[in-house]
């Protein structure tokens, strides 16, 4: 972790424990606020975002600041990448600044690694193209210990655009080193077969019945448009197939904790009923994001 965190594949499971423990100790108490640390005091962190993002991007902000830490954020509309400069040369010109280490989201796969190899400062992976999104899987697998007392064990459902979603393969690799059974079930053309084979216990359904049967956990994906040439069917259709709905929870343990890593579109990929429900855990996992922030972010530049 002393280099960054690129991904949760080459995680092993004491590390992650480590940081979900560490997250446990960040998260507030009901009715309070997050605590003000001076661990990262003096620290500069530059969160560059060459997608857009909500959550993600406000979340490393306020972790960063809730440990001490300066940020400087950047969008690539507001970069010198927009100009025809290289990444590398712009990554090297911010390194040339001195930051402490920089959060990254871009959309092509690889990218954070490939920086990783030539810059000496720590990358933070904040999500690449199609491949992984390491501290979603983390807040999601925090947001579920907080309702289980273990991840071994749990049949989970990841249901939606598997084909295109690094949320769902960075689940996938977190939760199979937990032992959990996990069901990835979505549109034929959106779940790719080559997911059977990244981690044990892992298989495909295109029911949605199938998939949810005596399911612990349902997460529910984005359906993103944005990496698609034609959408595989209407939003109507897509809904009428692979929509959560209510009906659907009755084949789920009747605790059943529904997420959604956001932002949601109700009337697609679940109904509001769902989302707005008693099992649903989707502003639960926001605010969880900034505990898990914290503690990758306290990892990565304050180790001892």
């Amino acid at each position: 972790m002393s280099s960054g965190l690129l991904d949760i594949e080459s995680l092993d499971r004491s590390e992650i424990e480590a940081i979900l423990a560490r997250a446990h100790f960040f998260q507030p108490a009901q009715g309070e606020t997050f605590r003000r640390l001076d661990a990262l005091r003096g620290k500069m962190i530059v969160n560059l975002f060459f997608e857009a993002s909500t959550r993600t991007r406000v979340s490393f902000e306020i972790a960063a600041k809730r440990l001490g830490a300066e940020t400087v954020s950047i969008a690539a509309q507001g970069s010198s990448v927009s100009k025809g400069e290289s990444l590398v040369d712009t990554l090297n010109t911010l390194v040339a600044m001195r930051p402490n280490a920089i959060v990254m989201r871009h959309e092509s796969s690889g990218a954070p690694r490939f920086l990783a190899r030539h810059l000496r400062i720590p990358i933070v992976n904040a999500g690449d193209g199609t491949h992984e999104h390491p501290t979603q899987a983390l807040l999601d697998a925090r947001t579920i210990l907080d309702q289980r007392p273990t991840l071994e064990g749990l049949r989970v459902a990841i249901i939606g655009d598997i084909a295109h979603s690094r949320v769902a393969r960075s689940n996938v690799h977190l939760l199979s080193k937990f032992g959990a059974e996990i069901v990835l079930c979505g549109p034929p053309s959106l779940l790719p077969h080559e997911f059977e084979q990244l981690a044990p216990g892992v298989r495909l359904a295109y029911e949605m019945t199938e998939a949810i049967r005596d399911a612990d956990v349902i997460m529910m994906l984005r359906v993103q448009l944005e990496r698609q040439h034609e959408a595989p069917m209407s939003a109507g259709e897509y809904f009428r197939f692979y929509g959560l709905r209510l009906e659907h929870l009755a084949s789920a343990k009747p605790d059943v904790l529904v997420m959604h890593p956001g932002p949601i579109n109700r009337g697609r990929e679940l109904s509001s009923e769902v989302a707005d429900s008693q099992r649903s855990v989707i502003l639960n996992q926001v605010e969880n994001g900034i505990a898990v922030r914290m503690a990758v972010l306290e990892r990565i530049l304050n180790p001892s």
